[in-house]
């Protein structure tokens, strides 16, 4: 198909003129007008490019692109080594950030309340004017049983605090670099908070505000909305689509 019209599909499902992010959402780098063959991994990088151009993609989707805001990269070492690798094989590049974590079906937390088996699921967490993440409900269940289950469905031990009630059932997930709005957790009642990344201060703000909370992985909280991303392009156009596995330990 042709690549503006992968592109206004992808638009328009993630609704990415609904956010303000930190980034450019939709076609950052462009190359092949048609598109035959994509690959699509959590994070843009050089070894991710040469996978791409060794499998003869046309085309690469992404969560985290190249272009952020908060950067003003120089064309020099790795960043130049992206873009050579991009403009010489003619590989589009698409990125979805915000909006492939807050969609309802296929987003990253939408995706992880359903693996770990929220009920009566809600928008929550604020960003930028956005409910990016979700919360939800369990049967109550002891909070060990729970953490097990976590590190069971990704595959990964997470780093939890474990300073929450003995019997949880109040979840809320927000996948990702999301530690510092532990805050509206503890505002929404919610007895463990979900994210990716943690840092030094949030152990003793948990242990404070009585929450368990859960640092499951940047990378391992944000595969899985690409991954449904995937799977929606193969089923509805009948593209081949290749899910790279590049893992990272945070």
């Amino acid at each position: 198909m042709k690549r503006s019209e992968l592109l206004a599909f992808i638009n328009q499902y993630l609704k990415i003129d609904d956010f303000n992010d930190l980034c450019p959402n939709g076609l950052q780098v462009s190359g092949a007008d048609r598109v035959t063959k994509i690959v699509t991994a959590v994070s843009a990088s050089v070894e991710l490019f040469n996978k791409a151009s060794g499998l003869k993609a046309d085309t690469i989707i992404v969560h985290h692109g190249i272009i952020w805001n908060f950067e003003r990269p120089c064309y020099t070492g790795g960043y130049r080594e992206r873009l050579k690798l991009l403009l010489c094989n003619n590989l589009n590049l698409f990125a979805y950030h915000i909006p492939l974590d807050a969609h309802p079906e296929i987003g990253n937390n939408a995706q992880l309340a359903r693996l770990f088996g929220l009920n009566e699921i809600q928008p929550f967490g604020d960003y930028k004017g956005n409910d990016i993440g979700v919360m939800g409900e369990i049967d109550p269940v002891n909070c060990e049983l729970f953490f097990g289950k976590i590190e069971d469905a990704l595959g990964r031990k997470p780093v939890i605090f474990p300073y929450g009630p003995a019997e949880i059932s109040r979840i809320g997930i927000m996948s990702g670099g999301a530690q510092k709005e532990i805050g509206q957790a503890v505002r929404a009642g919610l007895d463990v908070f979900i994210t990716g990344e943690v840092s030094e201060h949030i152990m003793h703000y948990a242990q404070e505000e009585n929450i368990h909370f859960i640092s499951a992985g940047h990378y391992a909280t944000e595969r899985l909305g690409i991954l449904a991303l995937g799977e929606l392009l193969k089923n509805t156009f009948g593209l081949a689509v290749e899910f790279i596995e590049i893992e990272n330990p945070v």
